[in-house]
């Protein structure tokens, strides 16, 4: 809320560089996110200021963000090209917005970009992960997990399932069929540990859209190889998100009554997010915001909002179930 990472029209820069004290440009994406996020911390405080900052963020991609000749979201404003993902991230946290306020600008928007994830990144049996603009036309692929169609897409899809038409939903229980199919080559394609690393947190994404699925298989079999892996990695290069990503699936699947709580596992990680919190630093635009991650002993120095995001809501979901009162609903997975 104070260090800046939202600028005052209402976008959210993609990270705050601690060594030079700059933050990255506005991201469309971050900005979907830190609009879910801020939904969720009101409905958990009440505090009005959260609600304001949530309403600023839904507002700059409305009215600001929005490229109303193309009909959908550029990657970062004026960009010549648009992803699959980050477009769904924004449905998603324009219709947060849009159920803690009411107000059906933000709705009304998620709709006609959820056209935009139906009609114009389909190819053959696959959705593009991004395409250019104007015209619209698939990027090639490149060996980059975000450059190329994948099981991950998922979460993003998942604005299909959550914009309430029937037609759309239909397409989310498609994008489901072919994630499953393919989510086991998309760890074992890559051998290089730390990239595995980053590929761990978007496995992620596929994992917790399978909370919002009856599919148990791929759910339980993901949460065991994730963990096996982010363990075997950590000592050379650990990210914070995947820690929190994970503990926020464990903890979810087992109050659904998917997946059992393996709760040695879920302390573990729990304390393993929390220690990437910056809390005793005296810069307002570090204290409190969580880290991306660290290479052996040393720590990145970016400040994330999206690692922010995942662990603030992992650590509040572990501190529920520890104190027996989960209320947690679907739809508030950031």
């Amino acid at each position: 809320m104070h260090s800046g990472i939202q600028e005052r029209a209402g976008g959210v820069a993609r990270f705050y560089r601690s060594d030079s004290a700059a933050n990255a440009a506005v991201s469309t994406e971050i900005t979907g996110y830190a609009a879910s996020t801020l939904a969720y911390l009101h409905s958990r405080t009440g505090q009005q200021e959260y609600l304001d900052a949530a309403v600023r963020a839904a507002r700059y991609l409305t009215r600001e963000a929005w490229d109303s000749e193309a009909s959908t979201f550029p990657f970062e404003p004026g960009s010549d090209r648009a992803y699959f993902f980050d477009i769904g991230i924004i449905v998603r946290g324009l219709l947060a917005v849009w159920r803690a306020t009411g107000d059906d600008e933000f709705r009304a928007r998620a709709q006609e970009a959820a056209l935009s994830l139906a009609f114009d990144f389909l190819g053959d049996g696959v959705f593009h992960p991004v395409i250019s603009l104007p015209d619209k036309q698939p990027l090639p692929a490149e060996p980059r997990w975000s450059r190329k169609p994948g099981c991950y897409q998922l979460k993003s899809a998942l604005a299909w399932r959550e914009i309430g038409d029937p037609h759309a939903r239909q397409l989310f229980e498609a994008a489901v069929v072919s994630a499953i199919a393919g989510h086991e080559k998309f760890l074992e394609e890559e051998k290089d540990r730390e990239k595995l690393m980053d590929r761990l947190h978007a496995y992620c994404y596929f994992l917790e859209a399978l909370l919002f699925t009856s599919e148990r298989q791929a759910l339980h079999s993901g949460l065991s190889r994730v963990a096996q892996l982010l363990r075997e990695i950590a000592p050379a290069f650990e990210r914070s998100d995947v820690n929190a990503q994970l503990l926020r699936v464990r903890l979810i699947a087992h109050h659904l009554g998917a997946v059992p709580l393996d709760e040695t596992a879920a302390q573990e990680e729990a304390t393993r997010t929390a220690s990437f919190q910056a809390l005793e630093v005296a810069d307002v635009r570090l204290r409190g915001g969580f880290w991306f991650g660290r290479k052996g002993a040393q720590v990145l120095p970016f400040s994330n909002p999206v690692s922010t995001a995942f662990c603030l809501q992992a650590l509040a979901l572990w501190d529920d179930h520890q104190a027996g009162r989960w209320s947690f609903e679907l739809p508030q997975l950031i």
